[in-house]
């Protein structure tokens, strides 16, 4: 009995612990480098680029904490004279290029253009204030809320087909297990019974 109920709960609770059923999903991300592009707006010269080099060294981390802090300042200022130019290195590991997308995206950078092995790093000019006064109602708020509820509600969903999906691909395996319990019991009782 042991073996047959108490392991499997056991197992089942480890891995609920440790989120071993927790579905992990990823984002398409597309980043094409256009040459023709990248030339025509001159994009190697419209900044006075500070140079940040990822070569895969142990120590990168000082060097991270600067790219942050550098381009942070940059948003920051509303810089449109200096700029960041990363590059990376041919020993460069995937965690690193991970980590400069995420400075990019907690600093809120508003323009950056990868290209070849570089990333180059634009801060925009400051937006003009608007002196046109309007009224709002927080219909674009409740609109946002309402497509994040959907959205919610559709993860959910297909969560759920999915788990019926699997118990239905693997319901003899489940059938299978029950059996042995039932058998293991029964057993169990008869042989209570004798003695």
């Amino acid at each position: 009995m042991i073996s047959l109920v108490f392991i499997p709960v056991l197992c089942y609770y480890h891995f609920y612990k440790v989120d071993a059923f927790k579905v992990y999903s990823s984002l398409d991300i597309s980043l094409v480098p256009n040459k023709e592009e990248f030339e025509k707006y001159n994009v190697k010269d419209l900044r006075k680029y500070k140079d940040f080099v990822f070569n895969g060294e142990k120590t990168q981390e000082p060097k991270m904490q600067e790219l942050k802090f550098f381009v942070r300042d940059l948003v920051r200022k509303y810089d449109t004279i200096n700029g960041a130019k990363i590059h990376f290195g041919l020993k460069t590991d995937y965690n690193t290029f991970v980590n400069v997308i995420n400075i990019l995206a907690t600093e809120k950078v508003p323009t950056w253009a990868p290209f070849k092995d570089d990333i180059y790093v634009l801060a925009s000019g400051k937006p003009k204030q608007k002196q046109d006064h309007r009224f709002f109602c927080d219909t674009g708020v409740y609109s946002e809320k309402n497509t994040l509820r959907m959205e919610e509600e559709n993860r959910k969903k297909e969560r759920s087909i999915f788990q019926v999906s699997f118990l239905r691909q693997q319901w003899i395996i489940f059938l299978g297990y029950l059996v042995i319990v039932f058998l293991n019991i029964f057993a169990l009782v008869k042989f209570n019974k004798n003695k």
